[in-house]
């Protein structure tokens, strides 16, 4: 009896030591949670990866030095996907051998969608870097998309369009985008419920270089705008020609151009285009409140750092750390099941905006959040009518 009753008490010392050091609790020791990120820093998609890299070790080097989360450094591991689908699987292969918590996934859509069923089999936290909606339509379970969505960003685009009277418009897109054939598909799906009809939807390829078919089909059809959804190359090309189209009509582009990687090669025929953004891109135009404080929280050390002012790209970074170690400290845990757990109840405000993800959302930013703005002088300005929107949400 004595010895059962030793035995008994010895497997329950053993259990509460267990359990203190169980990688599932608060108290998980001196380890570092681990991290992967994967990111375009080669190929066509390097301009938009190497913003998403700077901002990401900005916020990590932020949290390490206010302490980590749950008491812990965060280590990040970064992994190069070349701007090709096939090398992201090959780059998630290799994080979760790793012992990773969570991976923020790349900015190109081909990319995170090639993941997505390896995300799915292994039920890793991916924290995605693009807005491409078939991530999150149907709903992924472990997947969490941090820039507003395509389709949102149409959404608020043709808002923006009904408030100027446009009632005719051409939507040009580049079909090898995954992320611009959503935009289109958005654009398409949404144009009636603003009173706006699609007089022409010209497609083009991510190879194009010359654009005069696009011009004379928005002259022809008598649209009142052109709104183009490309990534890279064709949206300065496209851009860089309009000016000398002969049109009279605004060019509306979307948060892929929200950038002076956009900027600076377009030069001064970005003048008076309209382009679509996060809200932390156009910070300094917002009310003081919660909303401006998360802004500035990336901007100022982000511009002492680079230079310039952080771009779309680096808001997507700098969000999606903030929302991955929200969700850790809320659970307290780093256990994949407990992060996607709290992550489906986070309510958390980033520079890109307030995010309330849910059980059937998996984007958690709403349109409110996306400013309509134009080019002048070089920089993006919010136009009158994004300044009174933003109002209404960037004190909350």
């Amino acid at each position: 009896m004595r010895r059962t009753a030793v035995s008994a008490a010895v497997l329950a010392v053993v259990a509460a030591v267990a359990a203190c050091g169980d990688d599932s609790t608060s108290g998980a020791g001196d380890d570092p949670v681990t991290v992967g990120q994967i990111v375009s820093l080669t190929g066509n998609y390097a301009p938009l990866g190497t913003e998403n890299e700077k901002s990401v070790k900005l916020a990590v080097e932020q949290i390490n030095a206010a302490g980590g989360v749950l008491g812990r450094q965060i280590e990040l591991l970064v992994r190069d996907d070349k701007s090709q689908p096939d090398q992201s699987v090959l780059a998630f292969n290799d994080l979760k051998s790793k012992g990773i918590a969570a991976v923020i996934g790349s900015p190109f859509s081909n990319s995170a969608l090639a993941t997505i069923p390896l995300v799915d089999r292994e039920e890793i936290p991916y924290i995605s870097l693009t807005p491409a909606d078939e991530q999150v339509n149907p709903v992924h379970p472990y997947v969490f998309v941090v820039p507003a969505t395509s389709a949102t960003y149409a959404d608020r685009i043709l808002q923006y369009l009904k408030s100027q009277d446009v009632s005719r418009a051409v939507v040009a897109y580049d079909g090898q985008s995954s992320y611009a054939r959503a935009g289109f598909a958005g654009t398409k799906a949404k144009a009636a419920e603003h009173g706006i009809t699609l007089t022409a939807t010209p497609e083009f390829q991510t190879t194009t270089t010359e654009f005069s078919a696009v011009f004379n089909q928005v002259r022809s059809s008598g649209a009142q705008a052109l709104i183009v959804w490309a990534t890279g190359p064709p949206g300065v090309a496209l851009a860089k020609q309009y000016p000398t189209a002969g049109l009279q009509v605004p060019v509306v582009f979307t948060g892929a151009q929200a950038s002076k990687l956009w900027l600076d090669p377009v030069g001064g025929a970005a003048e008076g285009a309209v382009v679509a953004s996060s809200i932390g891109v156009v910070g300094d135009s917002l009310p003081d409140g919660e909303q401006r404080r998360a802004i500035r929280e990336l901007a100022e050390p982000f511009q002492q750092k680079y230079g310039y002012p952080p771009p779309q790209f680096a808001q997507d970074g700098y969000s999606g750390v903030k929302l991955l170690v929200a969700a850790i400290d809320k659970a307290g845990s780093t256990d994949p099941e407990k992060v996607r757990a709290a992550l489906e109840g986070l309510t958390v405000t980033t520079p890109n905006g307030r995010y309330a993800y849910s059980a059937t959302d998996h984007a958690g930013l709403g349109a409110d959040y996306i400013s309509i703005n134009t080019v002048k002088g070089g920089a993006f300005v919010p136009t009158e009518w994004a300044t009174r929107q933003l109002a209404m949400v960037a004190g909350t």
